[in-house]
């Protein structure tokens, strides 16, 4: 199959040409316009590696957390609109074993999802502060600890990629070490602690952020807190680019401290993520979605109904990045965090054929998912 004639979306170029796809991955790479018969026609339009999402709660009426094959693969599906072929959905701090059955439920869904890839699991909380939840319930907020995730994970641990926990906690710094050896990424996030406790945190071998400024203690120049960590040093971090959880000047800012290559945009979407305003649940909670904004009655930020092409696009829009650049957000940055970048996040020979075939306003026109044409 080849996919002719688009404006190839590479590293650090976008160059016209095609591309080739055999038994799932690209193979071929053709700079400059040729005439292929029985081609996909993309002239005009953007040809993109596929979009990465490591942090998403629900889409389109499903939730992970509901615990089922259906949920999850729905959720699949519902992604390829906006042009994610690949996504780690994320947990809630609520009842244990509504934890361990959608942990269950969602490792039993890796590799049998008809829609985006499934890469594994990202368990935001229970490790969390209980001063810092934002719109997850406290009163299922358990002290970090390896036992407590055993419990949680049982035999599906290895599927769990991202862990949020915040430093400060008792029992955050040693666990944070045992989740190094167990090759997964600790994520600071929803936390009260301070700069200190983000170094400490660091030190032991922390390398994310969750949804930076959000659900953290700010920067100030006496105390640089939780943002402060973060800038001054090279974790990742994760940016909700919907002109809502962060001001457009506080995320050019970021990029300006971080580096582009150091940001991932994420959707950290609910439910209602695709659907018109109206009254949804996230966590257990009832949550009011109004112009777009999700929140919980008392009015904290619940989720987002934010999807990926959406932030791409304000990210070209809002903060005057080249496309190119941008792209890496969704892209690049999320599968090198993943340990993916041998394989996915760019538009390269050998590489799996995740592809993203877009206009000018990051309308999702066509979108491969190992080579196999979804939409």
């Amino acid at each position: 199959m080849i996919i002719k004639n688009g404006k190839i979306i590479k590293e650090n170029e976008i160059v016209k040409g095609s591309i080739e796809i055999e038994d799932g991955k690209i193979i071929k790479i053709y700079e400059g316009k040729y005439d292929f018969d029985d081609a996909i026609d993309a002239e005009g339009l953007y040809v993109s590696p596929g979009f990465i999402d490591v942090h998403i709660h629900a889409i389109e009426g499903f939730d992970c957390m509901e615990g089922s094959f259906d949920a999850v693969n729905e959720m699949s599906k519902s992604l390829i609109k906006y042009g994610v072929t690949s996504f780690l959905p994320a947990t809630m701090t609520e009842d244990t074993e509504k934890i361990k059955n959608a942990v269950k439920s969602i490792s039993q869904a890796i590799g049998k999802t008809e829609g985006a890839n499934l890469l594994g699991i990202n368990l935001e909380g229970p490790f969390i502060s209980p001063y810092m939840a934002g719109a997850q319930d406290t009163k299922y907020i358990k002290k970090p600890s390896l036992d407590t995730l055993k419990h949680i994970a049982e035999d599906y641990i290895k599927n769990i990629k991202l862990l949020t926990i915040a430093p400060e906690e008792e029992g955050a710094i040693g666990l944070i070490k045992e989740l190094k050896k167990l090759d997964i990424v600790t994520s600071i996030g929803h936390t009260k602690g301070n700069y200190e406790d983000f170094i400490k945190g660091y030190e032991a071998g922390a390398l994310h952020c969750t949804h930076i400024f959000n659900a953290m203690t700010g920067f100030h120049h006496r105390e640089p807190g939780i943002v402060g960590g973060v800038f001054d040093s090279d974790v990742t971090a994760e940016l909700i680019l919907d002109g809502i959880h962060v001001h457009y000047a506080a995320a050019r800012s970021t990029i300006k401290v971080k580096g582009i290559e150091k940001i991932i945009l994420i959707s950290d979407s609910m439910m209602a993520a695709g659907l018109s305003d109206g009254i949804y649940s996230l966590g257990g909670q009832e949550v009011y979605v109004k112009d777009g904004q999700a929140r919980l009655k008392d009015g904290t930020l619940a989720g987002s109904t934010l999807t990926l092409n959406k932030a791409l696009y304000n990210a070209v829009k809002h903060l005057n990045l080249p496309l190119y650049e941008a792209v890496k957000m969704v892209s690049s940055n999320p599968a090198k965090l993943l340990k993916l970048d041998n394989k996915k996040g760019v538009i390269k020979e050998n590489f799996d054929a995740d592809i993203v075939i877009f206009d000018e306003d990051i309308n999702i026109k066509n979108v491969f998912v190992k080579g196999k044409k979804i939409c």
